[in-house]
């Protein structure tokens, strides 16, 4: 898989940028007026740090479920789903947009496009990032650098698809102060596709990965 490039560093007052982000955050959690779709996709920005030609290419078979746990498959490992984004996340994908058109029926996308088997345009999703007033490059700087003061730069590299030796950088510039981390197989697990069109995902506590230090925690987001 092709590693992806990181957003520049943003140096212009983190604490506030990273605020306006977990502002966002809740609200996209939280004000049910605004579209799944438009929820998915921000948060997938917002918590992953993800480009939107990242976002374009995602299908129903890199959201998997392993026992009470939610995946994405972004990179390697695995990256976990928090609640209440898991619930959010299941739900849309049980009822994607573009699905009932006779172009796309059959369609593994995540975001389907108006022509068959062609995922939606990355103008398309920008224009739910500017519906919800979610500033692009800003959040993912914000959200990559969030990360990397919880967990190695080489796990959220791997976890997000990123270049390690960049995120290392951002790291370091971010003070972060993981020194020491052995790279490597982190006890991680075999997890199966969940079938499209079951609601019934969830997630109860907080998930990690074995062996990482990385815990998405969806309950600080809302508070």
């Amino acid at each position: 898989m092709p590693r992806l490039r990181l957003p520049p560093t943003a140096r212009t007052g983190g604490a506030p940028i990273d605020q306006q982000r977990l502002a966002l955050i809740r609200r996209v959690l939280i004000d049910s007026a605004v579209p799944d779709v438009d929820r998915v996709v921000g948060l997938l920005i917002l918590l992953y740090a993800q480009p939107l030609n990242r976002i374009a290419r995602l299908t129903v078979d890199d959201v998997l479920v392993d026992g009470d746990d939610m995946l994405l498959r972004l990179g390697d490992p695995l990256t976990p789903v928090p609640e209440p984004f898991a619930e959010v996340l299941a739900r849309y994908v049980a009822h994607r947009s573009n699905q009932t058109t006779a172009t796309n029926p059959n369609s593994r996308l995540l975001f389907s496009g108006r022509r068959a088997g062609q995922p939606m345009h990355t103008t398309s999703l920008r224009l739910h990032l500017r519906n919800l007033g979610i500033p692009n490059m800003d959040s993912r700087s914000a959200a990559i650098g969030a990360l990397l003061l919880r967990a190695p730069a080489p796990v959220v590299a791997g976890m997000l698809g990123y270049h390690v030796v960049r995120t290392e950088a951002i790291a370091a510039d971010a003070g972060a102060t993981w020194k020491r981390y052995a790279a490597g197989d982190h006890a991680r697990r075999a997890v199966t596709a969940p079938s499209v069109g079951t609601p019934q995902w969830t997630r109860r506590g907080s998930p990690a990965w074995p062996g990482t230090g990385l815990m998405f925690e969806g309950t600080i987001f809302l508070t």
